[in-house]
């Protein structure tokens, strides 16, 4: 139970939308059924962590997925970690993601790619398959078999979803970086499951710029003597292929291939589909394997029910291929949905050009990261008032704690009619334990709700839940889409100590987390990042919520610093131009966190920096900077930064204000 005051009703869904959204026919269908009767969404919830077996029965069936062979049952042994789900079943990943391609749905648009380096490319489910089956074909002919590793070097467009579809429908396991990885970063990657193909583009646009990257890739191939082939895409149209002796082009690949149909491959229920990596900014990357009748049963229930996304839709989230939601964003195909693609700088030409997509483009669900949404609140955008956004009806965010004052702006002059759907999950399960619902009201800066068939609750220090106040997020029954093992993990060592080493047959997640009294979640940020001043707990994105409505603030960090067995709060704060950290600003913010937190959240120290560490996925990399704080040794893994020279000029501002860690290395 919350001990805050309720927040504020900002969007209530009509009649219509709990009546005819997808989850309202879909509760209707289960009280016909004869589950039960639900009088609202809690009560659905309820039921779903109640009945495992039959929930996920049920989502099977009414999401129509589709198998070779049925299965056994839903469950097989059921304690985690070594679920057993849907034993006995054979099934193909990409048969469901295409199983609308044939038929009067075939030519509808599946996929349109935007691109800063090439024209808008249109392509009709019926004409994705074709590529898909061509595709397949050529990787066979280069000696691809199932289990093989297929990694891709990929931008969020056409290329990567083919790739994607061509690899699991043969049986192999598809794997994806950005192109605006270091080269190291991929091999520490890449190296670890040692694909025996590679596609990769020969380059790449960001903000205006071309960024050529054939020789960096060229080096890569050498260094992972695995690979059978490589296949460049003409990502910059005028310029060369990646070379080498393995390389074929896209366009030959595909020639090579022309006339073939996917074999959609029938395999068991936990073959693997995906490797998905961790964030590997404090090492090498966690190999998260992730199966396929799992994650194909959660992605149906998280797009279709919780995102309301179906065979009319138009789907665009901003992403790339190095971060979970592009495979979440991919799994719409199977809802029949068009899928968006924009590849680029979100901020190029201007920060309104994704708004301009969605209006251009009519999109009806249009995701992004709560990083973005907070800087078109403080560039004062207005596109609601500004573009044509009528089919809009979801926004989701996700990637950090959505601000209140974030929320303020979605409905003042972001998209005033949209439901704001905060979802909060991550690589691990490529999916969400919290989110959006299209049956509760929208409540101003919290998640709505628990996700169906999830059993998530805050627990505290000794392993109960949790009545009032915070706690860590803990899952306490088997989830479909958690990992069936991490790669090079023979004795499950370390998916063990990943989530259930805290609390042994629960899943631990590693957020802190607040459960309130209406059935929504507030998320104060990462428990490995939690603040412990005088013994209190603190979530980081406490202190952002205050610190970041500030005007004369751009960006900020928070991190802990151990101080004779206390810890001090540490704030850098990059002002915003014209600004300056001056005693005037740091007092404003000192009783900004007293007045709206409390006075244990108030740093001890502020200090002016110029630019704050993300990872490549937009998060803020809190531990790299809390090493450097407190005298860590350990080696960050800067390769895995999207911008690795925040740390120095850190380094460097802490040093100047006699903060840094003594026994930290350069």
């Amino acid at each position: 139970m919350s001990t805050t005051e309720p927040s504020p009703i900002v969007w209530t869904p009509s009649r219509e939308t709990l009546e005819h959204s997808r989850m309202g026919k879909f509760k209707a269908w289960l009280e016909a059924q004869g589950c039960g009767l639900f009088d609202d969404y809690h009560a659905l919830h309820q039921w779903s962590i109640s009945d495992l077996d039959v929930f996920w029965e049920k989502i099977w069936e009414y999401c129509g997925l589709v198998c070779d062979t049925p299965a056994d049952g839903v469950l097989g042994k059921r304690e985690m970690p070594g679920t057993e789900w849907f034993p006995g079943m054979r099934l193909n990943f990409a048969a469901n993601l295409l199983r609308l391609a044939d038929g009067e749905h075939g030519d509808q648009e599946a996929v349109v790619a935007y691109c800063e380096t090439r024209p808008v490319l249109r392509k009709s489910y019926r004409e994705l398959k074709a590529d898909v089956g061509a595709m397949e074909a050529f990787l066979r002919q280069r000696g691809i078999y199932e289990g093989d590793r297929v990694a891709g070097i990929v931008t969020n467009g056409y290329e990567a979803i083919v790739g994607m579809l061509a690899a699991t429908s043969m049986g192999a396991i598809w794997s994806s970086a950005s192109p605006d990885f270091g080269v190291g970063a991929i091999k520490d990657r890449f190296g670890q499951i040692e694909p025996t193909a590679l596609i990769t583009v020969n380059g790449y646009g960001y903000g205006g710029k071309v960024f050529r990257r054939q020789q960096d890739f060229r080096e890569l191939v050498e260094d992972l003597p695995s690979l059978k082939c490589v296949i460049s895409i003409a990502q910059l149209p005028d310029d060369e292929p990646v070379p080498g002796e393995l390389v074929t082009t896209w366009d030959a690949a595909l020639a090579a291939g022309e006339g073939r149909a996917p074999s959609f491959t029938p395999l068991p229920p936990d073959h693997p589909v995906y490797i998905l990596f961790s964030s590997g900014t404090t090492g090498k990357p966690k190999c998260i394997v992730h199966g396929s009748a799992g994650l194909l049963v959660n992605h149906a229930k998280e797009l279709m029910l919780h995102g309301d996304v179906g065979p009319d839709d138009r789907f665009l989230y901003f992403t790339t291929c190095g971060w979970m939601m592009w495979n979440w964003q991919v799994s719409a195909l199977m809802t029949g949905a068009a899928v968006i693609t924009v590849d680029g700088s979100p901020g190029y030409p201007t920060l309104g050009m994704l708004w301009e997509v969605v209006a251009r483009e009519k999109v009806t669900h249009f995701g992004t990261s709560a990083r973005f949404i907070a800087g078109c609140r403080k560039a004062e955008i207005r596109p609601a008032r500004e573009l044509d956004q009528s089919k809009l009806r979801i926004v989701f965010s996700t990637g950090s704690p959505l601000l209140p004052e974030d929320y303020d702006w979605v409905y003042q002059d972001g998209a005033p009619e949209v439901l704001l759907g905060s979802i909060a999950g991550g690589t691990d399960i490529c999916g969400c334990f919290v989110g959006a619902t299209p049956l509760l009201p929208v409540r101003r800066g919290e998640i709505q709700c628990r996700f169906l068939g999830v059993d998530a609750v805050a627990y505290g220090d000794d392993g109960k839940p949790v009545t009032e106040g915070r706690g860590e997020l803990v899952c306490r029954q088997p989830l479909p889409s958690m990992p069936v093992c991490f790669w090079n993990d023979p004795d499950g060592e370390r998916y063990f100590s990943a989530y259930f080493d805290t609390f042994p047959g629960v899943w631990a997640h590693g957020d802190f987390i607040e459960f309130t009294e209406h059935g929504g979640a507030i998320i104060y940020g990462r428990s490995d990042a939690t603040l412990n001043p005088g013994g209190v707990r603190i979530g980081t994105a406490e202190i952002y919520r205050q610190v970041e409505t500030v005007d004369a603030v751009a960006d900020s960090l928070v991190v802990g610093r151990q101080v004779e067995g206390d810890v001090e709060v540490l704030l850098l704060v990059v002002p915003a131009q014209g600004q300056e950290v001056d005693e005037e600003l740091r007092k404003q913010l000192k009783t900004r966190i007293r007045e709206g937190a409390s006075p244990r959240h108030v740093p001890r120290h502020i200090i002016a920096v110029s630019d704050i560490p993300y990872t490549r996925s937009g998060k803020k990399v809190e531990l790299a900077v809390a090493r450097l704080v407190n005298g860590s040794a350990r080696a960050d893994n800067r390769d895995a930064m999207a911008n690795p020279e925040a740390l120095d000029r850190i380094r460097e501002a802490l040093q100047t204000a006699g903060l840094l860690g003594a026994d930290t290395s350069s």
